[in-house]
């Protein structure tokens, strides 16, 4: 016999041959403007034989960029035909060459209608698809009703396509919400895997859209319950296995679908408890396959209304997950460990080890996060490790996150000290490490807690003298201004009678001397030593050393540029030249001081006042 002669290359490879074999971008426009011209004179001479083909060729040409929209007509052509390769490249050019602000729809809609019910269910599928996609408002409007009857065909594939398709059309259509709950049973009660996903879906974005819908569908959470148990304790399926799980992506589906059924739902709750003790007991969490699985249970253990021991249950699967290799399920568990912290804090201390060293860890975002749940989980009776935990961090936090680290050791440490010497230890501690990174409200908190502890006001000074002897270039502004009042305020108590290290009164005023000639010191920082001085001079009246190094340190600055050091320079010497009498007066210790307030802190409190004292008077009147 003789040879078979080649089949004809089909005029689409053709067409991509020639674009891919064009040098420039003159000879692809060339190329293409030649092709539409083509097209252009198929479509006119009406040739249905060949029309699917070029719709198809004008596809890639609309995929290249060039302008198509001439060829939406002939699309709408195609959908009305009989054959399926025909309407396959139609509902595809709809798609793809049309949009929903369309006005040539509104031409289609007919045919979706017809094609909704065709006896070939991928015809069936397509007009689903382009419904979904593109339809408008309207559209979605009229055909919902033929959307509903699909929900109920005898074919899976029509039902998980009506499932997709009734998702979109509610997401346009909200007030439609309402018809498709009666319709809700049929699909779970479905074996195929494939309806039942898309029906957990639907009902989840039913919830979402309608919060009203929630109450109805609880009945329903019996089935959901049902479906999980089969999942959970199947054997192999090979046609939904992977990695050893069966249908993983169903089991997250009614998992995040029985957490928004069940929350503030006792009964619902109960339903779920025994399912939810399985799923977190029999998942493999070996593979990234479990641990999503087990994620999305311990959500739903946390949202809804569950067992005391359930939900321990799931903080300790989060325990499990700070364990793991992949930073990214260590994140989440800390993400997560943060939301139901304050809920359950007890087992969320269990594994106060294991985010402590979180800390440790090259992530950034984990240390930012493991930062944020360890500072919740400070206690009476933790204080002292964990805040020894947060210095260790201290030195190699990044600079801009060591401000608010410094913010948040003396937040703790205000709250839970066991008393105020280690209180005040550690903050002095934690401002001499943190360097420049210090905010003002905390040298408020400091000085208030001082004027206040009659009892740790010696001790307080000489710890504050010494730590600044050791380090005056390094530490904080806010610090040396703190240690310079308290030497101004306290000096007369620095004998060690009252704790801490003794300092005569010479290394009292040579400290002052430093901090006052030092070039690492602020404007402010000078006025505080100015006041400190001169301070001083009645602390240690009976001195004639300390009087004269006083007022030696203080002359220079009665002509200082700086009008605030010259105006207190001026007015301190006065004192010291014929003011004795009144100099003690004058200059005697400061009473308690209370916390300076935030700016926002003060304005709330004023409202609330205003709120108080108008409710009053609203009172009376009504008297």
């Amino acid at each position: 016999p003789g040879s078979v002669p080649p089949l004809p290359v089909p005029p689409r490879r053709e067409l991509i041959r020639n674009v891919r074999a064009c040098k420039t971008q003159a000879d692809e426009r060339a190329c293409i403007h030649k092709e539409c011209a083509a097209i252009r004179t198929a479509f006119k001479e009406e040739n249905n034989e060949l029309r699917h083909r070029n719709v198809a060729k004008l596809l890639f040409i609309h995929m290249l960029g060039y302008p198509t929209h001439w060829g939406q007509m002939e699309c709408l052509k195609l959908v009305a035909g009989t054959k399926f390769p025909e309407k396959r490249v139609g509902y595809l050019g709809l798609m793809i060459l049309l949009d929903e602000r369309a006005e040539v729809l509104m031409l289609v809609e007919n045919s979706l209608k017809n094609d909704l019910h065709h006896q070939n269910q991928y015809i069936a599928g397509l007009a689903m698809c382009s419904l979904a996609n593109i339809a408008t408002v309207e559209i979605c409007r009229d055909l919902s009703p033929e959307v509903e009857t699909l929900l109920s065909n005898s074919n899976p594939y029509v039902r998980k396509k009506a499932c997709m398709c009734a998702i979109r059309i509610l997401k346009k259509n909200p007030e439609l919400v309402e018809n498709y709950v009666d319709k809700v049973p049929s699909v779970l009660g479905d074996r195929n895997h494939g309806v039942l996903l898309t029906g957990c879906k639907l009902m989840f974005e039913m919830t979402e859209l309608d919060p009203s819908t929630i109450e109805p569908l609880r009945k329903e959470v019996p089935t959901l319950v049902r479906v999980l148990k089969n999942l959970v304790l199947s054997g192999y399926a090979p046609e939904h296995d992977i990695n050893g799980i069966t249908d993983p992506f169903l089991q997250v589906a009614i998992l995040k679908l029985l957490r928004v059924l069940g929350r503030g739902s006792a009964e619902c709750s109960d339903m779920m408890n025994d399912i939810l003790a399985q799923v977190a007991t029999n998942t493999e969490s070996s593979k990234n396959v479990g641990n999503a699985i087990l994620y999305e249970c311990v959500l739903t253990i946390v949202a809804i209304e569950a067992e005391s021991g359930l939900r321990v249950l799931a903080i300790n699967i989060l325990g499990r997950f700070l364990m793991n290799r992949d930073n990214n399920i260590r994140y989440v568990a800390l993400n997560t460990l943060v939301q139901v912290v304050n809920s359950d804090m007890n087992a969320v201390q269990r594994h106060r080890n294991t985010i402590v060293d979180c800390l440790k860890d090259a992530d950034v975002s984990l240390r930012r996060r493991a930062l944020e749940l360890i500072c919740v989980l400070v206690n009476e009776t933790n204080v002292e490790s964990m805040v020894g935990e947060l210095l260790a961090y201290l030195p190699v936090v990044e600079s801009e996150y060591k401000e608010d680290l410094v913010t948040k050791i003396c937040s703790v440490v205000e709250r839970f000290a066991p008393d105020k010497q280690w209180r005040v230890d550690t903050i002095i501690k934690t401002l001499t490490m943190s360097g420049a990174y210090v905010s003002d409200d905390l040298a408020s908190s400091l000085v208030s807690l001082i004027s206040k502890s009659p009892e740790i006001q010696g001790y307080t000074t000489a710890k504050l003298h010494a730590a600044l002897k050791d380090d005056l270039v390094n530490a904080a502004q806010t610090l040396v201004q703190v240690g310079v009042w308290c030497v101004g305020e306290y000096a007369d108590m620095l004998d060690g009678s009252h704790g801490g290290e003794p300092v005569s009164p010479t290394q009292a005023i040579d400290l002052l001397a430093t901090v006052l000639k030092s070039v690492t010191s602020s404007l402010t920082t000078k006025e505080y030593v100015l006041n400190a001085l001169v301070k001083c001079s009645v602390r240690y009246a009976g001195n004639a050393e300390v009087q004269g190094r006083v007022r030696t340190l203080v002359q220079p600055y009665t002509s200082s540029i700086a009008l605030e050091l010259q105006q207190r320079a001026v007015e301190y010497a006065t004192l010291f030249n014929g003011a004795d009498a009144i100099r003690s007066g004058v200059l005697e210790r400061m009473p308690a001081m209370e916390k300076k307030q935030k700016p926002q802190d003060a304005m709330a409190a004023a409202r609330a006042a205003q709120a108080t004292s108008n409710g009053r008077s609203g009172g009376g009147g009504g008297g």
